[in-house]
């Protein structure tokens, strides 16, 4: 009995090992409202983002103004000098708007160099508060910088406090300074603030065009005190299409910087729960503790010396650290474990604790483990996805009960874990179990070093797993704690990424989570293969598996507090002179019942989709009543002919409250120049090819124009002579629900807008060409 009181304390410690890396990760004090003058108040910061996130504010809207005004007041009572810098914008794939960027700078007293600060205040059209994304960042830099400014520092360098707008839209604001600013030129390096949910630990991600060895050691030197960072996030990061402003700052203007950004409850991102309420106030506080040292570190530094050719691996751990080390490591690092695995190999094959036939006998709970919870996991999820059909609602993947599934399938992939290694408990020497499961990390560490080296410290887990081999094969029964204390960084390194890639990248990638999970058990082995109980732990994690998923099920259905997505637009058909509804949505509820039944009719699939994050289109279409849309006014005119093309230019007024005009052109036909409103996009890199949203096209739509002030919209182009120029418009206003002759009765309080594509829209199409 006594003999298993230290393997009982070295389950409890790697559970409070593994409790620890989680609750560690963001600060736990709220600074209260009448906190020091001098120091970063999260409640301070949170009235911020209470002010801004009252309504939807996206460009062309009467909030958007009054969050502007609200933005360049708090900047003045600063005592700083603040500006707007506005004008039209064209991205690279077509999306033009008129952002008004806000700007205020602190002058040092060195040569001109600054630093940026900065954030968006524009939320994602339409029915999005804005609270988490960016209200957060503007609450945030509002903050940190009357706290900077209470002690009245003097610096070396410059600080730009840059808002970005129309971050939602195409990072348009972010472009707009790049290009059309003076001061961009003085910009050497960039803190960028944002949210892709409404809570969890705020994630430090680079963007670089050179190496990144300088930022993380200006990183550590400034060291805030919750880091939470790693280069396998900034490696995926960079795979990923998820740009922000610093990305448009970076590409186009060559400056570095350090993205902040929280992302758990990602179910709120872009709705209508983005409110002040859904904000957790530990992530803003994250947000703080990150801002407060990085500035007092830059304001002084030299800014240039974040630059470096070098590039690291690094990771941080609880309480603060954080460890990095050259690349130039790790095929040393990894040949150096492949020479002690071996070595040790041989070592327990000469003192006979090693059995070749034992370990033959070890692949098959190996093999059972990871193949059987990772196959198990992924179907179990489409099955739940077949029983809840409710939760294809979830544009962005993430249901409202996500993390009670996550910590299911964890439990289910232990259980499975557990019991597969109980079955074979008769291997009397344990060292014989770890052989296959080491030797599988070692390889899996080589194929990392090759193709995603941000994660080739994945080899330091499999470095202290060869200190345990080792203890293993020189002991007949290690001491558990020992062997548990070993099993920190495998812990410390693996843990948080089991929540992580769900939460990041949709529950479709749970399976993920039940691999690493099992991959995490078997670098447990030095300690759990010792246990006598481990049939027990599997009965737990199965009787916890189940509490889960009934827990799960209980709250898969929508409510007040988690309402349902769903979406009805209006489309007027000039061509037809036809009128329908349409939506988007798998499965029917009250609300669009009204209009299309318990049954609704499949709409036929259109080549044109409106742009949106997902490229969804719509699903259903019935009979709508037909009203008077004022249609847009349209002026052609052939400005020049020559032997082989033909100049047109194309004026396009709204006559109503449009908030969106998109035009489309069947995606063979190139035009040998195209400007909008005077300007030009820039070419967009697939692959290894470059296209062009308008001369070297790769799809139908070619412009996307958010509409403030309801300015004219100018397009001047040319076609070969054997091309006919023809486009569909689609001119949207977001005023369904306000549209007084479609009377269309408001969404009950357990429905919201879907996130994402066009919603709430009254739509005019028509096909215009100069005949």
């Amino acid at each position: 009995m006594l003999k298993n009181i230290p393997r009982f304390f070295s389950f409890i410690f790697i559970a409070v090992a593994i409790w620890f890396s989680f609750y560690s990760s963001q600060p736990k004090t709220i600074e209260a409202e009448d906190a020091l003058e001098n120091t970063f108040s999260t409640q301070r910061a949170f009235k911020h983002v209470e002010a801004i996130a009252q309504k939807p504010h996206y460009v062309g809207t009467p909030s958007h103004s009054r969050v502007r005004n609200y933005i360049v007041s708090r900047l003045q009572e600063m005592g700083l000098q603040a500006q707007t810098h506005e004008d039209y914008t064209l991205n690279k794939h077509g999306v033009l708007v008129r952002p008004q960027n806000i700007m205020a700078r602190i002058e040092g007293n060195g040569n001109g160099e600054a630093l940026v600060i900065m954030t968006h205040y524009d939320s994602n059209p339409h029915s999005s508060l804005g609270a988490s994304d960016a209200g957060s960042g503007v609450g945030t830099i509002l903050e940190g910088i009357r706290a900077f400014l209470t002690e009245n520092p003097s610096h070396k360098n410059d600080i730009i406090i840059l808002f970005t707008d129309a971050e939602e839209l195409g990072l348009n604001g972010a472009e707009l300074f790049i290009k059309d600013h003076p001061w961009a030129k003085d910009a050497k390096l960039a803190l960028n603030f944002e949210a892709r949910g409404s809570g969890g630990d705020s994630f430090m991600f680079l963007e670089t065009n050179t190496g990144n060895a300088g930022l993380i050691k200006a990183f550590k030197e400034a060291n805030p005190k919750f880091p939470v960072t790693n280069s396998l996030v900034y490696s995926v990061y960079k795979m990923l299409p998820n740009d922000t402003d610093l990305t448009v700052l970076r590409e186009q203007g060559n400056i570095p910087g350090y993205n902040f950004a929280f992302i758990d409850d990602h179910f709120d991102y872009h709705t209508a729960t983005d409110t002040p309420k859904n904000l957790d106030k530990e992530s803003l506080a994250h947000q703080g503790s990150y801002l407060m040292p990085l500035l007092q570190y830059f304001k002084d530094a030299n800014l240039n010396e974040v630059k470096s050719q070098k590039e690291v691996l690094f990771f941080n751990l609880p309480g603060g650290e954080i460890i990095s080390y050259p690349f130039s490591w790790i095929f040393p690092m990894l040949i150096l474990a492949f020479i002690l695995f071996f070595g040790l190999l041989a070592y327990g094959v000469s003192q006979n604790k090693l059995d070749f036939k034992e370990i033959a006998k070890s692949s098959i709970p190996f093999i059972v483990s990871l193949v059987f919870s990772g196959l198990l996991v992924f179907l179990f999820w489409k099955l739940l996805l077949y029983s809840y059909p409710e939760y294809s609602e979830m544009e962005h993947g993430f249901t409202y009960n996500g993390y009670y599934y996550i910590a299911a399938f964890v439990s289910l992939s232990l259980l499975i874990a557990f019991f597969s290694y109980f079955r074979f408990r008769h291997i009397e020497n344990k060292a014989n179990l770890f052989v296959i499961p080491l030797f599988f990390w070692l390889l899996l560490c080589t194929l990392l070093a090759f193709f995603l080296k941000g994660a080739a410290y994945f080899i330091i887990p499999g470095l202290f797993a060869l200190l345990q081999f080792f203890i293993m094969l020189r002991q007949e029964s290690p001491n558990s704690l020992l062997m548990a204390f070993l099993s920190l960084p495998a812990i410390f390194i693996l843990a948080p990424f089991i929540k992580m890639f769900p939460v990041a990248l949709g529950l479709k990638i749970l399976f993920v989570s039940a691999l690493l999970s099992v991959l995490l058990f078997q670098l447990l082995l030095p300690v759990f293969a010792y246990f006598k109980s481990n049939k027990k732990i599997a009965v737990f994690f199965f009787l916890l598996f189940n509490i889960l998923l009934i827990t799960a099920h209980f709250k898969a259905e929508f409510t007040k507090e988690h309402p349902k997505p769903n979406s009805l637009v209006y489309l007027f058909d000039a061509d037809k002179d036809k009128t329908n509804w349409y939506s988007y949505d798998k499965m029917p509820d009250e609300w669009t019942a009204l209009y299309f039944g318990k049954e609704p009719l499949i709409a036929p699939s259109e080549n044109n989709t409106f742009s949106s994050k997902y490229k969804s289109n719509f699903t259903w279409r019935t009979s709508a009543p037909k009203i008077k849309l004022k249609s847009p006014g349209i002026i052609w005119k052939q400005t020049n002919s020559t032997p082989t093309f033909n100049s047109y230019s194309l004026k396009i007024a709204t006559n109503r409250n449009a908030g969106r005009i998109e035009l489309f052109a069947d995606r063979e036909t190139d035009f040998e120049s195209f400007k909008v409103n005077g300007l030009e996009a820039d070419s967009v890199a697939l692959g290894n090819n470059k296209f062009h949203i308008h001369t070297r096209r790769w799809h139908n739509r070619i412009l996307t124009y958010h509409v403030s002030g309801r300015d004219t919209l100018q397009l001047e182009f040319s076609l070969k002579k054997d091309k006919k120029p023809q486009f569909t418009l689609y001119e949207s206003s977001y005023d369904l629900l306000e549209n007084e002759a479609l009377n269309v009765k408001p969404r009950p309080e357990t429905m919201i807008p879907r996130p994402f594509v066009l919603n709430d829209a009254v739509i005019f199409k028509k096909t215009i060409s100069p005949e």
